[in-house]
């Protein structure tokens, strides 16, 4: 195809799962048995070039049975439930819990106990290995808003702190803030604390530039990447033309029939490699 093909430069993976990678091949050179405590990236072809390389991947429910084991927190971050489950079953554990994740935690737990009384609100996905992690810090007490109407379930008539997923869009945390602000019943309290990463969300006015810059968009990320569907609904919005694929088998070249520029991108959960090979797949089709 002659069309002029530009991979977006701030699309990929974010610092966080950069490390958490990096901790997993430094100890698989080892030659030592390796699990990971759910998948270590939502990107299903990322997980499987690991698991050729000798990552197994485990749920909760094998990780309460393993014993003397080493076993990989990935960047999402885990509960305090378990590590202690690690020093019970003499589990040696390689923590790449991304920082800002590991900050947060200690956040919400330090306003947890300062604060009992108060309602904990996270702004997240229901169910995100992150946002269990973040609700562990409250012994499971808080309070998961993962869309605006979810905000009406909080009782206005007590004290209410808000935090939000890293990964969460800032402008919907922005309008929940302001619902909250709207309906809070003196002498209840309310105070929000800004938790957005903005290294992953200083991505998306970029991303949007570079949609707006071309005929059409190819974004690449895995199914079970929220952060990557947001990012998706994000681009579509500017770039009616943009098209969602796991991997170059899902490209279908008949999107791409007389336009001239291209740009292909992706998720904080996107490897490098997967849009290269994407990119690759239609130069050569």
């Amino acid at each position: 195809m002659n069309i002029r093909i530009e991979i977006d430069d701030t699309s990929g993976f974010c610092f966080g799962v950069t490390t958490a990678i990096r901790k997993a091949e430094e100890e698989l050179q080892k030659g030592e048995r390796l699990y990971c405590l759910g998948d270590i990236v939502h990107n299903d072809k990322e997980c499987e070039r690991l698991r050729l390389l000798g990552l197994q991947t485990i749920d909760h429910e094998s990780f309460s049975r393993l014993k003397n084991a080493k076993v990989l927190l990935r960047a999402h971050g885990e509960p305090p439930e378990t590590y202690l489950t690690a020093r019970q079953n003499d589990i040696d554990i390689i923590d790449a819990t991304c920082p800002v994740v590991l900050q947060l935690q200690k956040r919400i737990r330090n306003e947890y106990d300062r604060c009992p009384q108060c309602q904990i609100a996270i702004f997240g996905k229901q169910g995100h290995a992150e946002v269990l992690g973040l609700v562990g810090q409250t012994q499971g007490h808080a309070i998961v808003i993962e869309h605006l109407s979810d905000a009406e379930r909080l009782d206005f008539g007590r004290d209410i702190r808000l935090f939000s997923q890293t990964t969460k869009p800032l402008q919907e945390f922005q309008d929940i803030v302001q619902y909250i602000e709207q309906h809070i019943q003196p002498p209840a309290t309310f105070r929000y604390f800004d938790t957005v990463c903005r290294r992953v969300a200083n991505r998306l006015p970029r991303l949007l530039n570079f949609c707006r810059n071309h005929d059409a968009i190819l974004f690449v990320c895995g199914r079970k990447s929220s952060n990557g569907h947001t990012l998706y609904e994000a681009c579509r919005s500017v770039n009616p033309k943009s098209y969602i694929v796991e991997g170059p088998s899902d490209i279908d070249f008949s999107w791409f029939q007389g336009i001239s520029t291209l740009g292909i991108c992706g998720a904080t959960s996107t490897p490098a490699w997967l849009m290269d090979a994407c990119r690759d797949a239609i130069l050569i089709h």
